[in-house]
């Protein structure tokens, strides 16, 4: 595994991801990103930091403590909006950097009872006001819910 891969958006964190995403949180393992895309509210995108792609190039104790890093987030996420469930998406064949897009889903919101797909749905963006409020909110979250 690598620490950093040049061009991979994740590694270098520059103007790519934070066109996209906004940093929340480092975990032990991965960053916490809250989707500038609000279509599915609470969406967020749990990276892991070094640079890998697949799951099983993660060493044993790593992988622990990114799937603790992923209960923290989803504890998280289930505390400030409640949502009915969370859906995981896992591709990696567009950005080939393992992370998890953390998909809250409504039953009376987009794409109830449905695979998640972004392109289903038009976006919905937020004021950067909105985006601090909800990050703080979330790290709040995540501060009190914290599994050590």
């Amino acid at each position: 595994m690598k620490q950093k891969v040049d061009g991979c958006m994740y590694c270098d964190q520059k103007e790519a991801v934070s066109k996209l995403m906004i940093l929340v949180a480092r975990l032990r393992t991965a960053n916490l990103y809250l989707l500038r895309d609000q279509s599915f509210t609470g969406r967020c995108v749990l990276a892991l930091r070094d640079h890998c792609t697949e799951a099983d190039e993660l060493e044993p104790q790593q992988g622990s403590d990114f799937f603790r890093d992923l209960q923290d987030a989803v504890a998280a996420i289930r505390s400030v909006w409640s949502p009915a469930k969370i859906n995981y998406a896992i591709y990696g064949d567009f950005v080939p950097h393992f992370h998890i897009h953390l998909v809250p889903k409504y039953e009376d919101g987009p794409l109830w009872g449905k695979a998640f797909s972004a392109e289903s749905v038009p976006p919905v963006y937020l004021t950067e006001e909105e985006y601090e409020s909800i990050s703080r909110k979330l790290l709040s979250a995540l501060d009190s819910n914290v599994k050590r």
